[in-house]
């Protein structure tokens, strides 16, 4: 986090998210949210862990502005926009990867013209080649994630909210980038991650959060919360699957 930030850019306070069975959230039901309460300061890189179904995308879902508390306040700074980078969200099937890419943009903050202008540098990055030019109804998880994290790494967003994004593709994509969202973060990006890898929440956050049960079970430096957590992990059920820990190495 950098130094001297008077106030966060998000607050949320004592957020609650409920669910009457099937239904649209409202009042009372289940909690998918348990009174949440968590500030995000200009320039840090939060980690959001925990296991599957634990409200980590919820949590994002509403500082994205996609879903509001049942209970409780979200406050954002005069101006701030965020958005929300997860595997194909507000892809438009039919479309190409390019005429997705502008309307991502666009979505993000740009003119149509600061979209197309950034086109080519969304082609190169995102490695998809003349698959660019594809309807992404085709494309494989794998190249969603590129076309999304690249969309909103060339465009500038106030928030980057990264829901696993970063988790998909092949090794060497994912090389790329965390060094470009590291090279971001030496500038002014403040970004919230999602994350089931534990060496790469501690590589590039500042802070880690972890949820259980809708709760906040602990906060603080990613080294002692993913121990803390790992530790939990196993005492709860020593056979729990890799796929739900964060793994420190």
């Amino acid at each position: 986090m950098k130094s001297g930030a008077p106030a966060p850019m998000m607050e949320l306070s004592d957020v609650y998210i409920s669910y009457h069975g099937r239904a649209r959230p409202g009042s009372g039901g289940h909690h998918v949210l348990n009174g949440v309460s968590l500030k995000l300061f200009e320039g840090e890189t939060l980690g959001l862990i925990g296991k599957n179904g634990c409200g980590k995308t919820t949590i994002l879902r509403v500082m994205a502005g996609i879903l509001a508390p049942s209970s409780g306040r979200v406050t954002r700074r005069s101006g701030t926009y965020a958005a929300l980078l997860s595997l194909g969200l507000g892809f438009k099937p039919h479309l190409s990867g390019r005429d997705n890419a502008i309307i991502a943009a666009m979505l993000q903050g740009a003119t149509e013209k600061e979209a197309r202008s950034h086109l080519e540098a969304i082609r190169s990055f995102s490695e998809l080649g003349n698959a660019f030019d594809d309807p992404v109804k085709t494309y494989s998880a794998g190249m969603m994630s590129r076309l999304a994290f690249t969309t909103a790494l060339i465009t500038h967003v106030d928030i980057m909210l990264i829901d696993e994004v970063l988790g998909v593709g092949d090794a060497q994509f994912r090389r790329k980038a965390e060094a470009a969202l590291k090279e971001r973060i030496k500038g002014d990006q403040t970004v919230v991650f999602v994350s089931h890898q534990g060496p790469q929440v501690r590589a590039i956050c500042d802070r880690a959060v972890w949820l259980n049960e809708g709760r906040i079970a602990a906060e603080g430096r990613p080294k002692e919360v993913l121990a803390e957590y790992n530790e939990f992990s196993i005492t709860r059920n020593n056979g729990l699957s890799t796929r739900n820990r964060c793994v420190i190495r």
